[in-house]
């Protein structure tokens, strides 16, 4: 199965957001390279908000490029074989964290918002650090931190808030 075949079955399984969702599959339909970074229409990107349950904290990188408190998350490359692996790759290369697992059931939402390069049509996971995690800053980050949940709405944008909570739905 191509990523982009599994993009439109975790869409199509996605509950909820229906509007929005539907506006990912008629992209997805109508560009067949509507995940790759180079469709100028806009992308699907995929991403995950790490989380420790244990220690009531969420990871937050400060994007280097946007400047803002944001999960971990980016582009689709062409090894990846699902949406949910290239959450789980975005989100394991810019916290540094070996041993990330994303909570079960699917996304937790979706996000669509307007990058510097496009439209980014953002498919949003939750990953549970593991026990004892320590992160390691990437070159895509100018910070990186722990910030306990009540504080995330202190730092971060509304929808890392929205996803923060779909997260704590779900772990």
């Amino acid at each position: 199965m191509s990523l982009h075949d599994d993009a439109v079955l975790v869409l199509k399984k996605h509950q909820g957001q229906d509007e929005l969702r539907q506006v990912y599959l008629d992209h997805l339909a109508a560009h067949p390279d509507g995940l790759w970074k180079a469709c100028g229409a806009g992308h699907v990107t995929a991403s995950a908000l790490v989380v420790d349950p244990s220690r009531g904290r969420a990871l937050l990188t400060l994007h280097k490029k946007l400047r803002m408190w944001l999960q971990m998350g980016g582009h689709c490359e062409p090894g990846d074989r699902t949406l949910a692996r290239a959450a789980l790759r975005e989100a394991t290369e810019e916290s540094g964290i070996d041993g990330l697992t994303l909570a079960p059931g699917g996304p937790v939402r979706l996000d669509r918002h307007h990058t510097p390069c496009a439209w980014h049509l953002d498919v949003q996971y939750a990953a549970v650090a593991p026990s004892g995690a320590v992160e390691a800053i990437s070159d895509e980050s100018l910070d990186l931190r722990w910030f306990p949940y009540a504080e995330v709405a202190d730092v971060a944008d509304e929808s890392v808030v929205r996803l923060l909570e779909a997260t704590l739905a779900r772990v």
